[in-house]
């Protein structure tokens, strides 16, 4: 029994924060894991430039409101989910996926929250478990899956290396530079057919 496990952000959707930085003209809140492997030490950097700005949830939702999934990802997901299980697995949080998830066709995710002040300031946030998408990959292999896994950033790296088959999907260069070992696809297609395959 298989279950394919992807990252959102970069891999279905644009990066929130990169689309946020552009709506804000904050440059410094275009990092993301793809350029910083410690996701507390980029969240709490984050929250200190929206705290400066004097931002907030609202503004976020804002943009979020505007953003679409990248072309092509509702047909893939539409495509994978006819002959797989899936679950999104994504660092991002309940009070941004949503209306992502929407335009998506409700597929599952698996997210964290966000600690918000009842003025709509972002006070901290909620992780769902140390590692989450390595841990929820090793969990769901407990209970007799083998997962396949797809993304981008370096936060994905552990769910893909610990699947029967991974794979990186629009990733950067000097990701795929470290880990030549990794198929890397920039196309949904070409996805596709490499998960097909890992299950035949």
């Amino acid at each position: 029994m298989y279950i394919t496990c992807l990252d959102m952000e970069g891999v279905l959707v644009p990066e929130i924060w990169i689309a946020f930085a552009e709506a804000t003209g904050i440059p410094e809140l275009r990092r993301t894991t793809r350029d910083e492997p410690d996701y507390n030490k980029l969240m709490q950097f984050r929250l200190n430039i929206l705290k400066e700005h004097g931002l907030g949830l609202k503004e976020i939702q804002q943009t979020i409101a505007g953003i679409d999934p990248l072309p092509g990802a509702k047909a893939f997901l539409d495509e994978l989910r006819s002959f797989s299980q899936v679950i999104i697995l994504s660092d991002t949080f309940e009070q941004f996926a949503q209306p992502l998830m929407k335009k998506l066709g409700w597929p599952t995710l698996f997210c964290n929250t966000l600690e918000v002040a009842p003025d709509g300031t972002i006070t901290g946030f909620q992780m769902r478990c140390p590692q989450s998408k390595l841990t929820t990959v090793k969990a769901l292999q407990s209970i007799g899956y083998k997962t396949i896994a797809a993304g981008d950033s370096f936060n994905d790296l552990g769910m893909i290396q610990a699947s029967k088959a991974g794979f990186l999907f629009k990733s950067t260069q000097q990701i795929k530079a470290d880990h030549p070992e990794l198929p890397a696809y920039e196309e949904f297609d070409d996805l596709l057919a490499a998960i097909r395959g890992a299950m035949d």
